[in-house]
């Protein structure tokens, strides 16, 4: 009893540990918000007519930057379906056999009838010894949370949560209006900024506010404009932050290009096809997150044409059909 004791007060602190990442944004969110609405906006300026106009924008900005950060942290990950889960008599056969290449024999005939097209760098089918499943493409065992994610990303400490393919949209929503939080409030805030240095402000607290306010709203903007561009590529390339750094081994080998069907279809993966869902945290994406689409089956317009073109695809094509 001791040790099953022990490891739950571990796992317990360890989940506590977890959300002091997501603590710390928000009391910088909180913290934020007093010093723009109340320092800065109705305490520092004068205009009425600009006030309102900041106070409109700003609230605007800050509840969507919200909204994508709740729904980026408390949106569950999902997990593979039943249909990956190995069977009681299959868990039962794989245990008896103590032969890699049978075991993969066994493997093989359960993946037969599932769409997994991914392997592992030396061929062999994607099993999860942990959840006891076959790895649907794309899917990956997150050690933080310990379960297999479907189209995981990465595990981020900033939302305490697995980015995949539940809450992607979510998480690029969260960088796009953090960084437009920022950008806001640093555009808005400079004026008053170079007023305190010029001692253009009368000498109040209001002036530690209006300082630090704009250099973090700086800093921050700088970090996040680097992330959001960088996932951004990833979305242009249908590439999860997994596959960037090791790319996705299919039948007929290494593929780093291999899930990525065009600009406007990527984007349409992640966002969806309605137009009106795109800049809200709501889920759109396309797909169930078992199976993509491929360009084994599908030429990729980004990638330049070539004599072995052709000859390629059929490869590949033959590649993903044959058992």
């Amino acid at each position: 009893m001791a040790p099953s004791g022990s490891r739950s007060i571990k796992k317990g602190c360890q989940r506590v540990l977890y959300w002091i990442p997501v603590v710390f944004i928000v009391l910088i969110v909180a913290w934020s918000y007093y010093a723009y609405v109340l320092q800065l906006c109705i305490e520092s300026i004068e205009n009425t007519g600009e006030k309102v106009v900041y106070l409109l924008v700003y609230h605007v900005i800050f509840i969507m930057f919200v909204w994508a950060y709740w729904q980026t942290i408390f949106t569950k990950p999902m997990n593979p379906l039943k249909e990956f889960h190995l069977s009681y008599s299959d868990k039962e056969l794989l245990e008896r056999e103590d032969r890699g290449e049978s075991q993969q024999e066994i493997l093989r005939r359960i993946a037969k009838d599932l769409p997994i097209y991914t392997r592992t760098n030396s061929g062999a089918i994607r099993f999860c010894d942990r959840c006891q499943l076959l790895k649907p493409d794309r899917c990956h065992h997150c050690s933080v949370c310990d379960k297999c994610i479907l189209k995981m990303d990465h595990h981020c400490p900033w939302v305490n949560n697995c980015v995949g393919f539940s809450n992607y949209k979510f998480f690029m929503l969260f960088l796009a209006y953090s960084l437009l939080y920022c950008l806001f409030i640093t555009a808005t805030d400079l004026q008053y900024f170079i007023k305190f240095w010029t001692n253009g402000l009368p000498d109040t607290q209001a002036k530690f506010h209006i300082l630090f306010l704009f250099f973090s709203a700086s800093m921050f903007s700088v970090s996040l404009a680097s992330l959001f561009i960088y996932h951004c590529w990833l979305v242009c390339k249908n590439r999860s932050t997994l596959e960037a750094v090791r790319s996705p081994v299919f039948r007929h080998g290494t593929d780093k290009n291999g899930f990525s069907l065009g600009f406007s279809k990527n984007f349409r993966q992640v966002f969806g096809d309605e137009v009106k869902y795109w800049p809200i945290p709501v889920f759109s994406s396309l797909g169930d997150g078992c199976s993509f689409p491929t360009c084994l089956v599908n030429l990729d317009p980004e990638q330049p044409s070539s004599p072995t073109g052709p000859f390629h695809l059929k490869t590949q094509i033959y590649s993903s059909v044959s058992p």
